[in-house]
């Protein structure tokens, strides 16, 4: 028998005894006030995600890729951000992925008895063809669910780098993680569902994870998204925008950059700064790894 009693998601909320005769608006000041405490909990283990994001780097940036393991609402949420990283960043789908116990029909109904099964989340990262040069990040609220235990010992024993975030006090992920990211929320609004509280965190750390990770290979200039890839017709609003905000040429004219680019913002960028022809301006930023700044500086310090 599974013993929860020590696992603080797993304690009644005193602040939210009474939730089942509040009116609306009360409720909804409640999950607020409760809601306002999980930032600052992250917070607190800031230098560890830092630390996480440039180790993930490293190894994306030597032919690694990133994994994010989890059940339930820590799988689904793994594999929402997985999700998210080719539009917002020109990814390759295979370089971030999300894998849930359960496979993808749990990402949209529970398949509640596929988390306790170590062997699945070792079967899955074999499928997947992890190798020592990958990252596995295990998400768990509890920090004991069998499926992301299983597949931490596995990344561990091929020489992955394993990342464990949690959400309670001394979690079992971490004894098989060669970093802890644990954001301790405390008791659930409703006992238990760390869909809430523990899942907002563990929102909050993927966002970061991810985000800090694609500015550090070079997938940003300032604060815009210049790898952003046009799928649809807002993405390719978007890319007009900013190739006009780095320019300071009209929408128009973005477009006919944009055209004679591909549809590669930061080349589109270049040949509209520096006057290079499509090749030149691909092969500039390839000598600089992607950088659109750092392609620019060469680019004028070559003066030409």
């Amino acid at each position: 028998m599974i013993d929860l009693t020590k696992l603080t998601t797993e304690q009644r909320n005193e602040n939210t005894m009474n939730i089942d005769v509040a009116t609306p608006e009360e409720i909804c000041r409640l999950m607020n006030k409760e809601d306002q405490t999980v930032p600052q909990t992250v917070k607190k283990i800031l230098p560890d995600i830092a630390r996480a994001i440039t180790v993930i780097a490293g190894h994306l940036r030597h032919g690694g890729r990133l994994f994010y393991l989890g059940s339930g609402t820590s799988g689904r949420l793994g594999v929402l951000d997985a999700a998210e990283c080719p539009p917002t960043f020109n990814t390759n789908p295979d370089l971030v992925q999300g894998l849930i116990a359960g496979g993808t029909p749990a990402i949209f109904r529970a398949q509640e008895g596929a988390e306790d099964s170590e062997e699945m989340a070792a079967f899955d990262l074999e499928d997947a063809e992890l190798t020592k040069l990958d990252v596995v990040v295990g998400i768990s609220a509890s920090g004991r669910t069998p499926y992301v235990l299983g597949g931490l010992q596995y990344a561990q024993s091929l020489g992955a780098y394993t990342i464990a975030v949690a959400c309670t006090e001394n979690p079992e992920t971490a004894a098989h993680a060669n970093l802890s990211l644990t954001a301790v929320t405390g008791p659930e609004i409703l006992t238990g569902s760390t869909r809430l509280k523990a899942g907002t965190a563990q929102k909050l750390i993927l966002n970061m994870l991810s985000t800090g990770t694609m500015i550090l290979l070079g997938k940003t200039y300032g604060n815009l998204m210049v790898d952003v890839q046009c799928t649809n017709h807002k993405l390719e609003e978007r890319a007009r925008r900013i190739v006009a905000a780095v320019t300071g040429c009209t929408p128009d004219e973005a477009q006919e950059y944009l055209d004679a680019s591909g549809g590669n913002c930061k080349a589109a960028i270049l040949i509209h700064l520096t006057g290079l022809s499509r090749p030149k301006a691909e092969q500039l930023l390839a000598e600089n790894q992607g950088f659109l700044r750092k392609a620019l500086e060469a680019f004028r310090s070559a003066g030409k």
